[in-house]
């Protein structure tokens, strides 16, 4: 090779020959000093021998006693030494060597030779191989056998069957093919797809924390219980790391895949304070120097857990609908946020949160009964039989885990560029930054959860309210504005901007421009006083089309809760209602709930005062009672709707007989009957 290699360093030897340059330096060392380990102080047992006592022998006679006796050796002995044919000057060498280059300068040359290349391969050979490895890029994968008769093809058309006798051996060009090019044990489709693409020349240095913040998702390698049926089902981890501190300053667990507005949420998270929760200890709260903890708790309003939260400047995902579609681009645009994506087909962009996913994995999944691995093949014999924790326990034992294990372990293969060899966690690091640049304490308002939801510029119709997701809501707050254009000009021009939350359609929101503050705005279809189970956009579009499939044309949206109550299959009797939904179907229910569950915990407070709880989850007996409730509410109200005034009673059975004898015969009719023609 052309090029200049680096210094040698003593791990470049293995354990056999750093023994050897060992010992060559105790010889010298005897021969300099009189002491094999160069010094007085420390002198082995019978040192100094008199042939290289110090004070009785000069240097001169010490190397010529040291010849002598490496000289004597068994030649054996002398060859495993690299000492068999030993002079004066060569002891004068290897003193020289030790005082430029330490242990490493008595180390042999060739024991690590440089790399030479392949002097087999001439510029032939080399052009075949390029062309070989362009051609088989875009091919189906072939062996390196297929590879090689490919290069003897190129080489004989090329420049001649005379060339084709310099091409060196299979093993040569295996070797050759390794070192250029790599093991290839990528898929085909996974090294097209790489090699299309620039890998780039530019990088981002972090330095503080929420400059870059990676978001991944995966699914969960442990089987959960859902909350309503108790069935195991798989549910999505979505992560939020920080770069610099490797904080999991957020995380979200949904069942099935995640939405945009469940990223939403999470970055929302990354900026709230953590409050502490039931059974955490004083060692999880707020444990960073600089900002007392009391301080915290008053500016959040709640005892705050060691876990950072700060305004991310940078966030970084891969290339997933969830993580680029137009509601994450309103979002980002609403928290000030940069949407810096991963290169296409570069995992290294994001490898930290990959790693991170691979440490939850290792060092807590595993110890859990429902661990289904990451691949069918390893997968264990029931997973789905062993598992016992539930959706709300997984959650919960996950944020412990993260405010009181991971934020506190120390980062053995990370550490920052002014402390490599130093001992860090995240929470150190984050009081490091936070010591260097200060905390910054600013807490979002509670209005920004509604700022983050999908946004839909309607009309405001006179009696029906706003017509959103094909359903129509309305509330006290649309009395000022009802049958009136909005003042909004632009491409909404006399529009009204009305925010839903597509996890819980049974109310949307509406911003009063007076007042600025939001309003519920319920869904027509419920009836008053009763409770209706949660609903997602996905289930009103099913009842829109089952709605449409049956020829049924509403002309109020209250004709629509008997097709949605059918659907949710909950008017069934409780004990025979998880039998007759089949696996897939409870499995969408429960994530419907868990959803809806969700977004009522993202949702800000009524009363600021109040702490923020996660509402319990509804047992099927009490979401058969509810459901029951509204049917028959609905069949009393429809009942009385078609009756003008309430029906006469009719008299008692014991009026009847007083008024006439029971044997008294019935007056004949007086109609007479027509004539027989």
């Amino acid at each position: 090779m052309a090029e200049k290699r680096q210094p040698r360093q003593i791990d470049d030897l293995d354990e056999v020959h750093q023994d050897r340059a060992r010992a060559r330096m105790a010889h010298l060392l005897e021969a300099e000093t009189g002491f094999r380990s160069g010094s007085s102080f420390w002198p082995e047992p019978g040192e100094p021998r008199p042939q290289y006592d110090p004070e009785r022998t000069t240097l001169t006679q010490r190397r010529q006693a040291k010849v002598a006796e490496l000289r004597a050796l068994h030649p054996q002995d002398a060859k495993l030494l690299g000492l068999g044919k030993i002079s004066f000057r060569t002891l004068e060498r290897m003193a020289a060597a030790l005082d430029e280059g330490g242990l490493m300068g008595l180390a042999d040359g060739r024991w690590t030779p440089p790399l030479r290349g392949h002097r087999s391969i001439g510029s032939a050979t080399e052009e075949a191989i390029l062309a070989v490895h362009a051609e088989t890029l875009h091919r189906s994968k072939v062996s390196m056998r297929t590879k090689e008769r490919m290069i003897h093809q190129y080489v004989r058309e090329k420049f001649g069957a005379k060339a084709e006798e310099e091409i060196p051996h299979y093993v040569t060009l295996w070797r050759v093919w390794k070192e250029w090019f790599g093991p290839q044990g990528a898929r085909q489709r996974y090294a097209r797809s790489a090699a299309a693409v620039d890998a780039g020349t530019s990088r981002v240095v972090i330095s503080r924390p929420g400059q870059v913040v990676v978001l991944d998702t995966t699914p969960l390698p442990v089987k959960v219980l859902d909350d309503v049926f108790g069935q195991p089902i798989s549910v999505d981890l979505t992560l939020a790391l920080d770069a610099f501190t490797h904080s999991l300053v957020a995380f979200r667990l949904t069942p099935g895949s995640d939405s945009s507005v469940e990223v939403a949420m999470l970055l929302r998270d990354v900026m709230l304070p953590l409050p502490m929760r039931t059974g955490w200890g004083p060692e999880m709260e707020w444990p960073y120097p600089g900002v007392p903890a009391a301080v915290v708790a008053e500016f959040a309003g709640h005892p705050v857990a060691g876990r950072p939260y700060f305004a991310p400047e940078t966030v970084t995902s891969d290339h997933g609908s969830v993580y680029k579609n137009h509601h994450m681009v309103g979002v980002a645009r609403t928290l000030g946020v940069v949407v810096l994506p991963a290169r296409t087909m570069r995992p290294t962009d994001k490898a930290a949160c990959e790693r991170a996913f691979g440490g939850i994995r290792s060092l807590l999944l595993e110890l859990l009964l429902g661990y289904s691995g990451v691949d069918v093949a390893d997968r264990g014999a029931d997973p789905e039989g062993d598992a016992i924790w539930t959706l709300e326990e997984m959650e919960h034992l996950l944020a412990t885990w993260i405010v009181r294990v991971w934020q506190n372990r120390e980062l053995a293969e990370y550490g920052p560029a002014w402390d490599p060899g130093g001992r860090h966690s995240p929470n150190t690091l984050f009081a490091m930054a936070g010591a260097r640049e200060g905390i910054d304490l600013e807490v979002p308002k509670p209005g920004l959860y509604y700022e983050l939801l999908f946004s839909h510029y309607v009309k405001i119709h006179g009696n029906r309210g706003v017509k959103v997701g094909g359903l129509w809501y309305d509330g006290p707050a649309l009395g000022p504005y009802r049958s009136r254009p909005s003042a909004r000009s632009g491409v909404h021009r006399g529009k009204w901007a009305v925010h839903r939350d597509p996890r819980d359609c049974r109310e949307v929101f509406f911003q009063d421009p007076a007042t600025n503050d939001w309003h519920p705005l319920r869904w027509r279809g419920l009836p008053q006083g009763e409770d209706v189970p949660a609903f997602s956009d996905a289930r009103v579009r099913e009842v829109l089309r089952e709605a449409a499939r049956i020829g049924l044309k509403p002309q109020d949206d209250r004709e629509l809760l008997p097709v949605l109550l059918d659907l949710i299959a909950a008017h069934t009797p409780v004990s025979a209602w998880p039998s007759q939904m089949t696996k897939s179907q409870r499995s969408e229910r429960a994530r419907e709930l868990a959803r809806a569950r969700s977004a009522a915990a993202d949702r800000p407070a009524q009363n600021p005062d109040e702490p923020r709880r996660l509402p319990l989850a509804p047992t099927p007996v009490e979401l058969a009672q509810r459901s029951t409730k509204a049917i028959t509410a609905d069949r009393r109200r429809r009942r009385e709707a078609t009756v003008t005034s309430p029906p006469t009673p009719p008299p008692r059975m014991g009026e009847v007989l007083r008024t006439q004898g029971m044997f008294v015969l019935p007056d004949e009719d007086d109609t007479e009957p027509e004539e027989q023609a």
